[in-house]
């Protein structure tokens, strides 16, 4: 067996060909040999219809050998054998050849003078003749006589000569016509499959620069299927890549100023440059930054536990109203220190659904540590700046019966342009990078809420602010399926 596809392809073209002239070749063979033995018979037939027209109403076996005369050169040429047969007790007589049949003759015919029977019997010489058994009498004749006619069956020989001549031609044009259309179904085949070869070897090696053009999308239905997936995945692989690197890049940067920070207050400490009231001021810095990198921390092994699969969630009844009064009553002294107004309000309905609760926790804990952030004393004008929390019936994007959780601040809202990008992980909507924040926030909101089967979203407020949500099924997909 070829070991490329080429190889195998033109194999089982030449073998499918092979197949079908030896098929061919058979049904032909049948045929073509019926049509020769049918010629044989026609010739006997004519012989028989001189002889019983030369005859007249003479059937003795003298008259027959009379006839005979003018045409024995002609039987000869034919090696035509004729016997005489008078009653079915009597062997028949030979006139003309040598050889005797070895299996019964068919019965003289019955249907009067001239009707014939065919078939096809052996002979004492060791060949297989087409025999015709010609009626010399009219029905009811006392005694019935008939002339026996038989010559060399060469059907078959003369069929397989006749192919033997004929399949030649039919193989070659067979080779012209099948030779280049399975060079163009191979080349369709294999081209975009060596293309497709190619390029996978050429994926690890392709890094996180610019997203390489796709393949083209040719050859049959299966291998552009194959080609469109590759593509796909080779795209989704490149932006994955650039945001792994964008994230490497942005967690330099978040624990270097942590750990700046934390090493300068530190050595002043040691040298003695902080003393007195300002020690206290050094290790409140110190553990604020610590704080920050430990949440960092914590929500690096979030990320990675999302990715999972076997950490299944344990879905359990909730309650929309609940579980927002709930974070609210959580981060109410944090927002009451900072000089901000956190409220949740009631939903004039339960609103209730399955959900892992300490993913639910997690969701609203980071959409209002989010919102904690965006906003800052003076924020919303004279008033003390708000965050609010909400919940509501809404549809996943599928069109299940869902709750939406969602939290809203009047900050300054997320920048032009940004509303797609605020779930990427990293992402900070201040480009100096200089908060509290590590961007992993609302890329874990996300992903939890996908887990579910639900989304997340985000929008701006007129004329200031933001409000992110979290929509989540009634029944979570790992339920619903």
């Amino acid at each position: 067996m070829p070991r490329s596809l080429a190889g195998r392809l033109a194999l089982t073209l030449t073998l499918t060909a092979l197949a079908v002239l030896v098929g061919v070749g058979g049904a032909l063979f049948v045929v073509v040999r019926g049509l020769h033995r049918d010629a044989t018979f026609g010739r006997l037939h004519a012989v028989g219809a001189t002889i019983v027209g030369q005859l007249g109403a003479r059937a003795d076996r003298a008259d027959v050998a009379t006839a005979l005369e003018t045409l024995r050169d002609q039987l000869d040429a034919l090696d035509i054998v004729l016997l005489f047969e008078a009653g079915e007790a009597r062997p028949p007589l030979s006139l003309a050849g040598s050889a005797r049949p070895v299996d019964g003759l068919p019965a003289i015919p019955t249907g009067g003078r001239g009707t014939v029977a065919d078939a096809t019997i052996r002979f004492d010489d060791g060949t297989s003749r087409a025999t015709s058994v010609v009626a010399l009498t009219q029905p009811g004749a006392v005694l019935p006589r008939a002339i026996v006619l038989a010559a060399p069956d060469r059907a078959g020989a003369e069929a397989l000569g006749d192919l033997l001549r004929t399949l030649p031609f039919v193989g070659l044009v067979v080779l012209l016509v099948g030779g280049p259309l399975a060079w163009v179904l191979a080349r369709s085949t294999t081209g975009p499959l060596r293309r497709l070869a190619i390029a996978t070897a050429a994926v690890p090696s392709e890094g996180a620069g610019p997203e390489p053009p796709p393949l083209p999308v040719e050859g049959p239905s299966e291998v552009r299927e194959v080609t469109r997936r590759f593509n796909a995945m080779r795209g989704e692989l490149a932006r994955t890549r650039r945001a792994e690197t964008e994230l490497l890049a942005n967690l330099r940067h978040d624990l270097r100023t942590p750990l700046t920070v934390i090493g300068g207050f530190a050595e002043a400490l040691v040298d003695g440059t902080a003393t007195g009231d300002a020690a206290p001021g050094a290790a409140r810095a110190i553990a604020d930054e610590a704080a920050r990198l430990e949440r960092l921390v914590g929500e690096l092994g979030a990320l990675d536990g999302l990715r999972d699969e076997s950490a299944a969630l344990r879905p359990e009844q909730l309650e929309g109203g609940a579980v927002i009064a709930e974070a609210a009553a959580r981060f109410a002294p944090r927002a009451t220190a900072a000089g901000v107004e956190l409220e949740a309000d009631a939903p004039s309905v339960t609103l209730p659904f399955a959900a892992d609760r300490l993913a639910v926790d997690r969701i609203l804990s980071n959409l209002v540590e989010n919102a904690l952030a965006a906003v800052g004393p003076g924020s919303g004008g004279s008033a003390a700046p708000r965050v609010h929390l909400a919940a509501r019936a809404g549809r996943t994007p599928d069109g299940r019966a869902a709750v939406v959780l969602s939290v809203s601040d009047d900050g300054p809202g997320f920048p032009p342009g940004a509303l797609e990008q605020a779930f990427d992980r990293s992402y900070r909507g201040d480009p100096s990078r200089s908060g509290p924040g590590s961007g992993l926030g609302l890329a874990i909101v996300r992903e939890l809420a996908r887990r579910h089967g639900g989304d997340a979203a985000a929008e701006n407020l007129a004329p200031h602010g933001a409000r992110v949500s979290a929509v989540l099924p009634v029944v979570p997909a790992t339920l619903a399926g």
